[in-house]
């Protein structure tokens, strides 16, 4: 994928899968939820319209034919809720099967880079929480990635991408190598390895193109052992993807990823990140739409689909970041005030 061929144009289509535990504490069981009808409840719901459909999502043909099912998994980087995949894992292992095979699938692909990012174990928002709570939450992440996923993630989706500078120690103390965050969680960025003056995101904007460095500090800026690296995904497309209508036609998807991209001579990365329960639960039958795109559009366009590990591997970091309210509560995907 690295060849001499000039600048390459991939794209990174996060879907970040999350429901709540439902379950009764008394019974161990969801009871029905009249919202929810005709389901028994919203967990069977999202499941039939969404994580389901993802693992055998049809291809037709011009007549309605179908000629394919597709995983899109394997080629979606994504990230499950534990709560939510232990659910999967016991009301629909075949399903759950199929995620794991598409993780697998992605690392022969990729450089034994999976597709497959872990997350807070409890869906907390972690600089409210407390500096042990937040490396328990990371701690049992990776012990049920492990479990079901046979390695050991690279990424940590981050609830609400939520982030400041103890959350940033603590992913580092736990090995987390890479984060997502959106473009308004920035403050600053500039070249590694220099004493460039810093340029500040608010006016000339981050390039989310490329991945970027941060260094963990002390609030009196001594800088400590360790980095994470971090994703920004591209906000405004981000946005048509989840709310507008881009997903009713792949080749729509096409055309604004492509929009994208410009005529610099370095390889670049398109990052879309939404909640995964867009495709095919908010926006119905989108599961389609990805697949066509991943199997037919993308080829067509030179856009190659990878994921997050993949790219920062044969793309290390040539910028450092710095957070906004680093030393305060933070910023979040939700809330970037």
């Amino acid at each position: 994928m690295t060849g001499n061929e000039g600048p390459r144009r991939y794209v990174i289509i996060h879907g970040h899968f999350y429901q709540p535990p439902r379950e009764n504490p008394w019974l161990d069981i969801i009871e029905r939820q009249p919202s929810a009808a005709p389901y028994h409840d919203w967990n069977k719901c999202v499941y039939d319209q969404c994580y389901r459909p993802n693992a055998f999502s049809r291809i037709l043909d011009p007549r309605g034919m179908i000629v394919n099912i597709h995983n899109n998994y394997s080629h979606l980087s994504f990230n499950f809720g534990p709560t939510l995949f232990a659910w999967i894992l016991r009301q629909h292992p075949e399903t759950a099967q199929r995620i794991i095979e598409a993780d697998n699938e992605s690392r022969k692909r990729l450089g034994d880079h999976g597709n497959a990012m872990g997350q807070v174990f409890n869906h907390i928002i972690m600089p409210l929480a407390s500096r042990r709570d937040q490396l328990t939450q990371i701690r049992w992440a990776k012990a049920f990635f492990r479990k079901h996923f046979n390695r050991d993630f690279e990424g940590l989706w981050l609830a609400e991408t939520a982030i400041n500078m103890e959350t940033v120690r603590c992913c580092v103390e736990e090995r987390v190598r890479f984060v997502v965050l959106s473009p308004s969680q920035a403050e600053r960025f500039r070249p590694l390895g220099s004493e460039h003056e810093w340029t500040y995101a608010a006016s000339r904007g981050i390039d989310t193109r490329r991945p970027y460095r941060i260094f963990p500090s002390t609030s009196d800026g001594k800088r400590l052992e360790g980095h994470l690296d971090v994703f920004f995904f591209n906000e405004a497309l981000s946005r048509e993807v989840s709310f507008g209508d881009v997903l009713s036609d792949a080749h729509l998807l096409g055309s604004k990823i492509a929009s994208c991209f410009d005529d610099r001579r370095e390889d670049a990365a398109v990052v879309i990140a939404t909640d995964g329960e867009t495709f095919g639960h908010h926006k119905p039958l989108s599961d389609m739409c990805l697949s066509y795109f991943f199997c037919n559009v993308a080829p067509q366009m030179n856009i190659v689909p990878v994921n997050f590990a993949w790219y920062l591997d044969t793309h290390p970091p040539a910028y450092e970041m710095e957070l906004k309210n680093a030393f305060g509560e933070g910023t979040a995907w939700s809330c970037p005030h």
